[in-house]
């Protein structure tokens, strides 16, 4: 693709950087902004700025968050005795745009993949054990795509946790094998969280 300016060129490539933009996306995507006023492109270019300066992860579940404690573990309507195991954040607002589950959660920040190199210590494991250990945790959900990773991850969760008496349980099957938990629709992914599992009866099934 052939420009008539290194700055444009220069816009695109930074553009297709983005997972799924390709060249043409991209020079559609700056040539949008150059018809916008001075203004309006100095609030995009800022929110992106403010995005990578400012945000933070929360103390507590790890989800990105502006303050301290996210907005979930601040609310004191939530029920704190029940944790929700997610991947990212993407699977955290798939499950909180269902409306259907009321405790906190813990962002795991993926999943354990040997041949990406991600192992256990690579994920925010030992910070949900911390939580366990206290003694104020009755549940444990595991909401993590059904993929192979996904079931890995689980079991060894389950392992480690397994010396604590509390429920650990796992989403419903709604879900099909193979399955991203931010691929599913909100009524889908409701009745998983609402009709979940004891984990041992999934092993029990294997």
């Amino acid at each position: 693709m052939n420009f008539s300016s290194r700055l444009i060129e220069n816009a695109v490539n930074e553009f297709s950087k983005l997972p799924g933009v390709g060249k043409r996306t991209a020079l559609r995507f700056v040539l949008h902004l150059l018809k916008q006023n001075k203004n309006e492109v100095e609030q995009f270019s800022s929110a992106f700025l403010k995005l990578r300066s400012e945000l933070r992860y929360c103390e507590s579940c790890h989800n990105v968050s502006d303050t301290i404690l996210c907005e979930v573990c601040s609310n004191p309507h939530r029920d704190r005795s029940i944790i929700c195991v997610v991947e990212d954040i993407r699977d955290f607002m798939a499950i909180e745009n269902t409306q259907q589950y009321r405790g906190v959660y813990h962002v795991l920040g993926g999943i354990i993949s040997p041949m990406d190199g991600i192992g256990p210590g690579n994920l925010n494991i030992e910070t949900l054990i911390q939580r366990v250990s206290t003694g104020e945790i009755k549940e444990i959900i595991m909401a993590l795509s059904t993929t192979m990773e996904g079931d890995t991850t689980n079991f060894y969760i389950y392992k480690r946790l397994k010396e604590y008496k509390l429920t650990i349980s796992t989403i419903a099957r709604g879900i099909s094998i193979g399955d991203e938990l931010e691929y599913a629709d909100e009524i889908t992914l409701g009745r998983s969280i609402i009709n979940r599992t004891l984990y041992e009866n999934l092993l029990q099934v294997k």
